[in-house]
Formats: structure tokens, sequence, C-alpha cells
């Protein structure tokens, strides 16, 4: 936000160096906790261990804090700062309090919808997540990947970065086929109507019941698997007319959502080429083929000469049918040459921890210098009340379209609580929004490495840690501005002392655009979704303690800035994350 100041005292400093004789280095900085003024502070300590590594008898802490208060008096005054001080080896810069506080108002507002965006990093990431697989319902379970990956990307997109969103299929493999199966001896002739994955999803469950339950069943779906080997006519037809089916039906989880894709790969798409790459493996002895007793492997410890590390990767049946290591191989490879990708980032299941480093050092085995660029975010599994792990299998599934309307149904009844008097359209959308909103902040507030019982009643807590709060400050900011007619006061300087409610929210405020590039640096949505919270809790506090139509009128022409401000960043904390802030609740 003072970026242009910081970077004129960057200029003073290396004037400095000049001077002495001294290497320009890249110094950083971070903002000071407030305790009575705002600051900003950098360190001389690698200056002056640069200096010893050329020689120079220097004391390094001691010589940091000569370089400080050296630059500190060079500096003297400067416009918009109170005050410069090096204390052991730093020097911190106090700004104006007066002039801080109107600037970061006057920024917020005059920025918007982009306020907190960072410059841009001349850096691509793709970030491949949802990875459904087809002829399988869509449940809660799938749904922390959708969240966590499209909340990911935002973050990314809005520090700057080249995000590219893509989405990999599983189109084939057993389950598919299983499916099929089901389809041709039960449900011949049948075709999806409105809920279409949850159709699907029980074609699926009463597919792996019979398969798991009666032999002669497995056999003749061994049988319809090899049909499919052979490219069988009628059985790749029915695939394609009934993959179409399941995309279909993921497009309408997506679109609720609201989530969009700049690429979809599918299974099928690599299967061949991964074959390849296993013959290139065992010509390059990285695999070893031990067919037909035996699968093809790369002996990952072996060849890197660790113990119990990166273990066995399996890369190709005994019987020549691929995993989907035959197919990550390709996948990792495509992306970075299609895209020119700078990163890579994998949202996948923490409990294939494991395997993605295996797909990686393979990788770099293959001789990519890219493959350290490739990130795995994982994630840990959403349970049902009582600990209950979702399967697809067994139909133990929350699905989708009725957790958000079981949702909505009650978010309803804060709608009804705080605004009776909207029509029945606009009540619906807005709870559809604070469900939305409830179910993706549960998901997002919780470290993405830490299993999620999912209780829609703490989801949609309108005075807990949850979105509806959030939502709720958002509104109450709205509402005292529409009583002014939307009409925001002209900038004014700060002419009476800040309450301490006034100057922790103005705080919080200014520390949004740090909040994003440290969220985007550690793909962590966490750190927004608390700061988000922490911005609605503060305005809270601020509404509750601080008059603000009804204050003396220079104090209420701030106020009203202020409650502006506010207003723009938790709705712009609640956008990245994906989340609506409705103007009514």
């Amino acid at each position: 936000m003072f970026k242009k100041d910081q970077d004129s005292i960057v200029s003073i400093i290396y004037e400095y160096c000049r001077e002495n004789d001294l290497p320009e280095i890249d110094f950083q900085w971070k903002g000071i906790p407030f305790s009575g003024h705002w600051g900003i502070s950098t360190s001389f300590f690698q200056l002056a261990s640069t200096e010893a590594k050329t020689g120079k008898k220097v004391i390094v802490p001691q010589r940091a804090q000569e370089h400080a208060e050296a630059v500190a008096k060079k500096i003297g005054t400067f416009p918009g700062f109170e005050q410069f001080e090096a204390v052991r080896g730093y020097l911190n810069c106090y700004f104006s309090t007066t002039e801080y506080v109107g600037r970061v108002i006057d920024t917020v507002l005059e920025e918007g919808k982009l306020f907190g965006h960072g410059e841009d990093k001349n850096q691509r990431v793709m970030v491949e997540y949802s990875q459904p697989n087809t002829h399988k319902a869509f449940h809660v379970g799938h749904l922390r990947n959708v969240i966590l990956g499209s909340a990911v990307c935002n973050i990314l997109d809005f520090a700057g970065y080249d995000v590219i969103r893509s989405n990999y299929i599983g189109d084939i493999g057993l389950h598919v086929i299983k499916w099929m199966w089901n389809y041709l001896k039960h449900h011949n002739g049948e075709e999806p109507t409105e809920n279409i994955t949850q159709w699907m999803g029980s074609i699926y469950s009463e597919a792996d019941q019979y398969y798991s339950h009666d032999p002669e069943v497995e056999k003749e779906v061994r049988a319809l698997f090899s049909r499919w080997d052979q490219r069988d006519e009628e059985i790749v037809a029915l695939w394609k007319k009934t993959r179409d089916w399941s995309m279909k039906g993921f497009d309408q989880v997506y679109e609720l959502l609201g989530v969009k894709f700049d690429h979809v790969y599918y299974e099928s798409e690599v299967e061949d080429s991964g074959k390849d790459i296993v013959d290139t493996l065992i010509k390059k002895k990285i695999a070893r083929d031990e067919r037909p007793d035996g699968a093809v492997i790369i002996p990952l410890d072996e060849l890197l000469g660790e113990k119990e590390k990166y273990r066995v990767l399996v890369i190709l049946r005994s019987d020549g049918t691929s995993l989907y290591a035959t197919k990550d191989l390709p996948l990792a490879i495509n992306k970075i040459e299609e895209y020119k990708l700078d990163k890579s980032v994998y949202v996948i299941d923490v409990r294939q921890s494991l395997y993605m480093q295996q797909i990686f050092k393979t990788l770099e085995l293959m001789g990519y210098e890219w493959a350290k660029n490739l990130f795995h975010l994982a994630y840990e599994i959403v349970n049902l009340p009582g600990n209950v792990t979702m399967s697809s299998r067994d139909g133990t599934v929350v699905l989708l379209e009725d957790l958000i309307e079981q949702a909505t149904s009650q978010a309803m009844n804060i709608v009804e609580e705080k605004n009776p008097e909207l029509s029945a359209e606009e009540k619906r959308k807005v709870a559809q929004a604070v469900a939305l909103g409830g179910i993706r902040y549960s998901m997002l507030s919780r470290d993405n490495t830490k299993i999620v019982t999912f209780d829609w009643k703490s989801a949609l807590d309108i005075n807990g840690q949850a979105a509806p709060y959030i939502q709720y400050a958002y509104v109450r900011a709205n509402s005292i501005l529409r009583k002014t007619d939307g009409q925001i006061p002209a900038a004014i300087p700060l002419s009476y002392e800040l309450t301490t409610e006034e100057v922790e929210l103005i705080d919080c405020i200014t520390r949004f655009p740090m909040e994003v590039q440290r969220a985007a640096n550690d793909y962590h949505p966490l750190y927004l979704s608390t700061h988000a919270y922490e911005l609605a809790s503060l305005f809270n506090s601020f509404y509750r303690n601080c008059p603000v139509l009804k204050a003396e009128p220079e104090i209420r022409d701030l106020r009203l800035r202020i409650v502006a401000a506010t207003r723009q960043a938790i709705e712009n904390a609640l956008a990245v994350l994906g989340i609506e802030a409705p103007n009514v609740m």
C-alpha cells in the first residue's frame, strides 16, 4: 500500500551504499506491529554480513547497527513519516498517524475491488483440482477438493500470478466398466433427468455391491473389460454416451459453485502415451520389467540410495494394463510443454502424498529440471458427523445437491429473522448465498491437512466463526451507508484521537494485501479466511462502540469512510475465497 514511500527510502539507502562503497543488496521490509504508531522496518544484518564475507574485520550485529544509525541520520525527515530510528541493526520507519489513516482509507476506496491485488509476478501457475471420476456421485468429500482448489486459484490470481485452472477427469478404469455392466444388465435404455450425478452414483453403488458379493459378476465385468481393451464399438459408444452424462452432471455442480476451468484433461487421453513412456523408462534402465510374473516397477530407493523414503513405484500391471502412474507421467509433461508453466500445483488427497513424491522424483530421474517446481497441495478427508468416512461404494455420502438444499433451507431462517420484508425470490437468492458461503467457509477455515467433520449447523452459525457472521458484518456496513443514500463523504484529515476500535479495524484493513501474498506463497486459504473473520469481528466491535451517523460532523464523516473501507475489504476477502457478499440478509 505504501510501496512508493518504501521505494523512496530504499533509494536513499542505496545512495548511502554507493557513498560508502557498499554492495546494493535486496532489502526486505516488514510491517511493525502496531503499538501507538504504524510503521515498516528493514534489517542491515545482510549488508553487514556481506561486508564480513569480503574480508573486512567487522562484528556483524555492531556493524548492522552502525549502518542503521547512519541511514536514519541521512534520511532525517521525510514526508508522511513521523520518525526514523535504529534499533539493534534494524531501521524502523514510523508513519505519520494522521496521514497514514487518511491514505489507507483513500487507497481502499480508490482501488475498490482491486484493493489488495498484487503486482504482476510474470509467473504462470497451473492448479489441477477437482479430478472427479465419471460414473460416480459428486458428494461432500469431493467438495473440499473443489473449494480448496478454486480458492487457491483465486488467491494466486489476486496476488498477481497468471493462473491456469485445470481439471483431470478419471473417465476410464474398473469403476467405469462396473458401471456399464450394471447399466447393461439392469438399467439398459434408461437416461438421467435432473439429478444426474445422483443417478449415476446410485448405479455405481449398486454395481459395486453386485461385484463385491457375487463372483460371477466379477467374471462378467472382467469379460466386459476385455471388450473395452479391444475397443469394441458398442462398448466404446456406450462409454462416450455415459461419460457425457457424467460431465453434464459435473458442469451443473461447477455452475452452482461458480467454478470454471481453463482446461480439462482426461485419463483416456494419456493412456497410450503413458505406455510409451514406460517403454522408454525400461530402455533407460530407470524401470525394471518383471513381467509376466510381476509388474513394471521403478525401484526408487534402490536408484537413489535411499532407505524406505520413496520405495517402489509400479507403473504398469503384469498384464500390460495401465495404472494412475502410467498416465500421470505424460500428463505432467503435457502440462509443462503446452502452457510453459513456472509451477504446477496438484490438489490431491493427503493419502496420496507418497505417490506424488514418487511421481515428482521419477520425472526428475527422467531429466526434467522443472520437476522441482511441481507441488502437492494435500488435504484431508471430510467426515459425516460421528466420524463416518464417506464412500461412493457403500453409499455413505451426502450428495452436494442435498447438502446445498438443506443448508439453504436453514439459511432461510436467518433471512426470515433478519429481513422478513424481502420478496420470496430475494429471500431464496440471499439464503443460497449464505448457504454456499457457509459450506465454502467451513472447508477453508480449517487447515487443509486436518480432517473436517462437516456440520452444517456450525457452518451457518451467524454468531460464530462462520461465513454468515462475516456476511452479516458486510450487510451491517452496507446498511449504515444506505442511510446516507450511498454517498461517501470526501476525504478529510484526522481531527480527533482515534478509539481503540478504530485503530484495530484500520490496522486489520491495512494487513489484507499482505495476507493475500502470504496465502499465495503458502497455498493456504486459511490465512485469508481467518483474516476475513478478524475484519468482521473488529467491525462489529466498532459498530457497537463507535457511533457513526449520530457523531459530530468531522467524526461522522471519517467514520463513514472507515465503514466504506471496511465494507470493501470484507467484500474483497470474501470474493477471493469464492464467497458472495449479499447486500441484505
